[in-house]
């Protein structure tokens, strides 16, 4: 068993009890005391337990910290454990701001804008318990919230009736998706992932990570737990200003930019299909403008470039799509599919 079932064991058994010991936990998890006792002293090290007593008589609980989200801590890791019924992000981050320490106003505002985001998105959304934050400071400047629900990508999966996680996740990296429009305009979590050095979202088997500092993003296998975990890292003194970023995604003041790397959600590098590509487009007609980013897709399908450019383009003609970084082959294919299109009827080839 994976070191977050643990925890996620040892939890359960002090909201129940008030404390456990390391054979409670061994018990209950299906590992040794050793490794009981580990995770245990890992969970004291991040703030969130405090060790008592000594020998067979010694036992953990919720730290003054972590039982009631407020406090502090000298570590350099400091972890709060919340309970999500009425809690709410902006008193969060009251009590926690001065615990990231010195920083300049355009990293607060970053700090302020990412941190009231996510820990929103958990409480409204997750359906869960319990949520944890936790507040790394160093180089990089970093925070994670964890929580206990149904994870993100089964709430998107199942809210939206899409056929599995992974389409769940390309749906939210497209910006302006939200399960609940009525509350929120679904820009949160794509603006967030623009705003820092590194963002990643670990759900439902999978971990979609994006690294703002080599302008790339990737997506991977992460089974074994519960709930949904973001994490945010920001170095200090080295960010745009939130405003830069908005207006980058902006066009008279409303978001109407989505950047969607194509080889990340695909099943390989060649994509070839029409269903392809009218996965790819799902729900991107809600945009005016679209970046598709060919960055190390190696090739491309007739049916596949014929879909978007010819046929998807031609229902949302209000929609302009921008193809960039593609290679020679990949260019030529888009070309001629364009070229074709706009050939009058008696050039265009049968």
């Amino acid at each position: 068993m994976n070191r977050k079932n643990v925890r996620e064991i040892i939890i359960d058994i002090i909201e129940r009890k008030g404390k456990v010991g390391s054979g409670e936990v061994a018990r209950a998890a299906g590992v040794t005391r050793q490794a009981a006792h580990y995770h245990l002293r890992r969970m004291v090290a991040e703030g969130l337990l405090e060790a008592r007593g000594r020998g067979r008589g010694s036992h953990y609980l919720f730290s003054r910290v972590a039982s009631r989200g407020s406090g502090g801590s000298s570590s350099t890791n400091m972890g709060f454990l919340y309970s999500r019924a009425g809690l709410e992000e902006d008193r969060v981050w009251s009590q926690l701001e001065g615990k990231f320490g010195n920083r300049d106003t355009n990293d607060d505002r970053i700090l302020h804008y990412a941190f009231t985001e996510l820990l929103n998105n958990a409480i409204e959304h997750s359906q869960g318990s319990r949520i944890r934050v936790l507040i790394e400071k160093g180089m990089p400047l970093a925070f994670e919230i964890d929580d206990d629900g149904v994870g993100i990508f089964e709430l998107i999966r199942s809210s939206l009736h899409l056929p599995s996680h992974l389409v769940a996740l390309q749906e939210l990296s497209k910006g302006k998706l939200t399960t609940s429009p009525e509350k929120h305009s679904g820009e949160g979590i794509f603006f967030v992932s623009k705003a820092g050095a590194r963002f990643e979202v670990e759900s439902n088997g999978l971990k979609w990570l994006v690294d703002n500092t080599i302008l790339d993003q990737g997506i991977f296998s992460s089974p074994g737990r519960k709930g949904t975990r973001a994490r945010f890292e920001l170095v200090p003194g080295r960010n745009r200003p939130l405003e830069d970023i908005f207006a980058e995604y902006t066009s008279e003041f409303r978001f109407t930019r989505t950047r969607t790397v194509v080889k990340l959600f695909a099943h390989g590098v060649n994509l070839v299909s029409r269903s392809e590509a009218r996965r790819l487009l799902n729900g991107l007609e809600k945009f005016s403008e679209i970046i598709l980013d060919f960055n190390r897709v190696a090739g491309v399908g007739q049916g596949f470039v014929d879909e978007i450019f010819r046929v998807w383009a031609r229902q949302h003609p209000e929609v302009e799509l921008i193809p960039t970084n593609m290679n020679a082959p990949i260019e030529f294919m888009v070309q001629r599919v364009i070229a074709v299109d706009s050939a009058p009827t008696r050039d265009r080839p049968l």
